[in-house]
């Protein structure tokens, strides 16, 4: 007699299914339809990741976080925890940690991200179909999956892409919080908004008006019930948001390292006013008085104008990191229109003429030689001169080499309507609307029919809460980025593609049912597509040389889907295969042109950037229509103007979200430089300090080298003073300086350096004239050679590099 053996994790009755096969409550085609779509995700994400890039800055700290716990705590820049980063370090810790699985790799830093992309298409799917149903849900998950900015987050090494999934998680746990009335839920969604703030700071406060909407407005709970979980949760989220700053904030300053972007060495000054406070500088809002290195941002709506495409014009903001414009200033004359152009202008703030790109594409730095002539080729820019407009020339068919960039420009970004990446207008600019915007039109139809139909219905109504929470997180966000400075940053967008995503599947299917249900509202569907795809023609019409037959292939799908649709509508066979085949014909109409910019991940000449765009870039007005062949890797220039190896020029899709020296090697001068000191350096707490952070991240990528860097990002931030770098000196824990000219370059986009008056400046000046002169021949260097230790082209005098010079302090 045959025995049955029941297994215990299964239920009684329970049949146990493939992880292919739906769900009984589900269409037969919903698991393996998401199966592909996560498939799909992965392999936009990770395509080419062996090719990865490190992000200039931020993979410093990644680096140095894999060097020691302390390090990987506080986010230190550099091994030896003298400074902190300008972010608070919540994003990095999944890549340090990768990197500490896997060795510090540029592809392992990238890993994180891609698993943090998948992972978040799944939340939105299981989001979207608690709300609207399994078919909104495959909408949106394929909404999300091509839009531009998404494939560009998540193959970038950046805040972004952790903030995204938080959110998405917390508005995941808030959903169901608000079917029950649920506290723990609710708190949960607390903690996810906490963790979102360790990666992207008070950005992700932002989602709290649409979650905190959904929970007072439908949970079936009593009124005071609903405030009362809230104030928990907001009190547990405000805890977990905190928890970094307080920990720093409570241990003395002598055991951790400098918070950099502050002049009081102060986290809530970090976060409040240097990165949150410096974005609205275009509304009047200052950020002086918080204790932040207080460097005036564009955007808003009093934003500096703008240069061409690719452009960098001095005056023109780029959010708060790559070359940042003082009170606002214009960028100036427009420069001619193509590849390597950038636009020039005075700057009013700081009085010199700035740049956007380097003549030969060699050392661009961030927005090019400042003024300098081009010879020189000081990577952030130095004090005006005559040659200034002539620096910003490159040779046809190069790409500018300018800073971090290599996309749109920091905020010329392609000429444009709309203001593109400045003024209130900059959401719906060539810019970002190509990366992001392709469904503004549905989204919005989606919110307001959402939102009239369903508006005598209870207040605990599902469908209606969808649409309040995802249109107030777009509403909010939005906002934001409006008023705020963007520049070049697309991946920023992330958070935006989100409610767009979801809307175009609750959309579609809110307006597909009212289509089957007859009546006036049915041409509301049509009405909506041919609406959404007239937009998406002249968005893909805006880049006239990438795909010419891109906008008349929407037009054509928008017809075919007007035409089937009303047919279906007064033929006889209305819900037949002839509607099917409109909804089909309609999907395609909205969403194949963000399509053919997200597949460019796949294609060397486009790929994708370490600011998150994918595909072409210039536009209407921009003169560029596309990249093409000419465009470089961001941050893969002539020569790496941090003093990273020497970049091969490789086409810009060669290497995916970063920014410097894909291989993190030092030349043989820089290597011959650290073994000289290194050897020399007795018992000094450091190998050496540099006059800029630029200056100290080859050899913290390359080695790990417990290098002290001056200044923080900026240049501007008063640590270490001339008193404390003295002390450093006299008590032996320092005894070798390379100085470098960037330090007052990068300072002088800020404000900073071009003056007597910063701690980077004075130690300078003190060095140079206190200590002694190590010529390169002492480690091994040739006057010939000795330019190439630190990636700076052209004659020297023997020091580490034309700007560089290696000194050696205290007792000799």
């Amino acid at each position: 007699m045959a025995t049955t053996v029941l297994d215990p994790t299964v239920p009684n009755g329970a049949i146990r299914r493939a992880p292919w096969r739906s769900p009984a409550d589900q269409p037969a085609y919903a698991r393996p339809a998401l199966l592909v779509i996560t498939v799909l995700a992965a392999t936009l994400y990770a395509w080419g990741i062996d090719h990865s890039q490190y992000h200039t800055f931020y993979a410093n700290a990644a680096r140095s976080m894999t060097e020691n716990w302390k390090a990987f705590f506080y986010g230190s820049f550099d091994p030896g925890n003298s400074i902190t980063l300008d972010k608070l370090p919540g994003f990095l810790w999944p890549q340090a940690i990768s990197a500490r699985i896997f060795g510090f790799h540029p592809w392992a830093l990238t890993l994180p991200q891609v698993i943090e992309g998948v992972a978040g298409l799944l939340v939105l799917y299981r989001v979207v179909r608690r709300w609207a149903g399994v078919n909104a849900a495959l909408i949106a998950g394929t909404a999300f999956l091509v839009t531009p900015v998404v494939v560009g987050l998540f193959r970038t090494a950046v805040e972004d892409p952790l903030f995204t999934l938080c959110v998405l998680l917390a508005a995941e746990a808030t959903q169901r919080a608000a079917e029950a009335g649920r506290l723990r839920p609710l708190v949960m969604a607390g903690v996810w908004v906490g963790i979102g703030f360790q990666s992207k700071m008070l950005e992700a406060w932002a989602v709290l008006p649409a979650l905190a909407l959904v929970y007072l407005i439908s949970a079936p709970i009593a009124l005071r019930k609903r405030l009362a979980h809230l104030t928990v949760s907001a009190v547990v989220m405000a805890a977990v948001s905190c928890s970094w700053m307080l920990a720093v904030t409570l241990t003395p300053a002598k055991d951790r390292p400098y918070v950099d972007g502050t002049t009081n060495n102060s986290a809530f000054s970090m976060v409040v006013g240097y990165n949150f406070l410096n974005r609205f500088s275009s509304l009047g809002i200052s950020a002086a008085s918080t204790g932040s290195i207080s460097a005036t941002q564009g955007g808003g709506h009093g934003g500096g104008r703008h240069g061409a495409t690719g452009a960098l014009g001095a005056g023109q903001n780029v959010g708060g990191r790559y070359g940042v414009a003082q009170n606002g200033g214009q960028s100036g004359a427009t420069a001619p229109s193509g590849p390597g152009t950038a636009g020039t202008g005075q700057h009013p703030g700081a009085g010199h003429r700035g740049t956007g790109g380097h003549r030969r594409g060699t050392q661009g730095g961030f927005g090019g030689a400042s003024g300098s002539d081009s010879a020189s080729a000081q990577p952030f820019g130095s004090a005006s001169g005559p040659r200034a407009a002539g620096a910003a020339q490159q040779a046809a068919g190069q790409q500018s080499a300018a800073g971090h960039g290599g996309l749109q420009g920091y905020g010329g970004g392609g000429g444009g309507w709309g203001g593109d990446q400045n003024g209130w207008s900059k959401m719906f600019g060539s810019s970002l609307a190509s990366q992001t915007g392709w469904l503004y039109p549905l989204a919005a139809i989606a919110i307001a029919c959402g939102l009239w139909w369903r508006r005598s219905k209870p207040r605990t109504d599902r469908i209606r809460l969808g649409f309040v929470m995802w249109g107030t997180w777009l509403a909010t966000y939005f906002l934001v980025f409006s008023a705020g400075s963007v520049g070049g940053h697309t991946y920023y967008m992330g958070v935006i593609a989100v409610p767009l995503a979801a809307l175009a599947g609750g959309g579609m299917t809110l307006l597909w049912h009212a289509y089957r249900a007859g009546g006036r509202r049915a041409w509301l569907l049509p009405g909506a597509v041919a609406a959404t795809a007239a937009w998406g023609a002249y968005i893909a019409d805006g880049f006239p040389t990438y795909l010419p037959w891109l906008a008349p292939a929407v037009g054509v799908l928008a017809v075919a889907a007007v035409v089937l649709l009303a047919l279906a509508r007064t033929g006889v066979r209305s819900g037949g295969r002839l509607a099917l085949a409109g909804l089909a014909a309609s999907l395609a109409a909205v969403l194949f042109a963000p399509s053919a910019w997200a597949v460019q991940v796949f294609n060397p000449s486009y790929g994708s950037s370490g600011m998150g765009s994918v595909g072409p870039s210039g536009g209407r007005g921009g003169g560029g229509g596309g990249r093409g062949q000419s465009n470089l890797a961001a941050g893969r220039m002539g020569q790496s103007p941090w003093g990273g190896a020497r970049g091969k020029g490789t086409a810009r899709g060669g290497g995916m979200g970063g920014f410097g020296d894909s291989g993190g090697q030092l030349t043989t001068q820089q290597q011959k430089l650290l073994d000289f000191t290194t050897a020399h350096r007795g018992s000094a707490q450091y190998v050496f300090a540099t006059t800029s952070w630029s200056g100290a991240s080859p050899y913290i990528l390359a080695k790990g080298a417990e290098v002290l860097p001056l200044g923080g990002f900026t240049g501007r931030v008063p640590f270490p003073t001339p008193r404390q770098f003295q002390q450093l000196v006299n008590s032996g824990k320092l005894k070798y300086v390379l100085v470098s000219g960037s330090s007052r370059g990068m300072g002088a986009m800020f404000g900073g350096n071009a003056d007597s008056t910063t701690s980077t400046t004075r130690i300078t000046k003190w060095v140079e004239s206190s200590c002694t002169l190590v010529p390169a021949s002492a480690y091994g260097g040739t006057q010939s050679s000795a330019a190439d230790a630190n990636g700076s082209p052209g004659p020297g005098r023997g020091e580490v590099g034309a700007t560089q010079t290696l000194y050696q302090c205290g007792s000799v």
